[in-house]
């Protein structure tokens, strides 16, 4: 009975992680569906984002779909940084480490800004050169 008593704890510990790793495959199924309707798609476990045209969309995974989902266009940000523990950082000298890893998105006609969160910091600065290159194109190609 001691034995038993001393391995419980472990089943009860195993059952949990199998519970955990079916509600994040079902988060990811559920990404999967809601990507294909976007060119450029990514999934981490704090916020998925998705890039149709001049469109970003991004919001919060669950289990059956993102949650909180928010939607700009492109055209009307001024500014694309990069933030690792609240501070800016060059796309190009990214650190090593961070706690906080977002991108923040300034408007042209207003003082407010967007924060998507990421869990790492080269895919973070992936997506901001990748936006940073796009919005001159974007911006030319809505002025013709």
């Amino acid at each position: 009975m001691e034995r038993g008593l001393l391995w419980f704890p472990l089943l009860v510990m195993f059952f949990w992680l199998a519970w955990q790793g079916s509600k994040e495959y079902q988060k990811v199924e559920a990404y999967r569906a809601w990507a294909e309707q976007f060119e450029r798609a990514k999934y981490d476990i704090y916020s998925v984002l998705g890039q149709k045209g001049n469109n970003l969309t991004w919001g919060k995974p669950t289990p059956k779909g993102p949650i909180k989902l928010e939607t700009f266009s492109l055209l009307d940000v001024k500014q694309i940084h990069l933030l690792v523990d609240d501070k800016q950082v060059d796309l190009e000298r990214i650190p090593e480490k961070g706690r906080s890893i977002e991108l923040e998105f300034l408007f042209s006609e207003s003082t407010n800004s967007v924060r998507v969160p990421f869990t790492e910091i080269p895919l973070a600065a992936e997506w901001g050169k990748f936006l940073q290159g796009v919005l001159p194109d974007l911006r030319s190609e809505s002025q013709q």
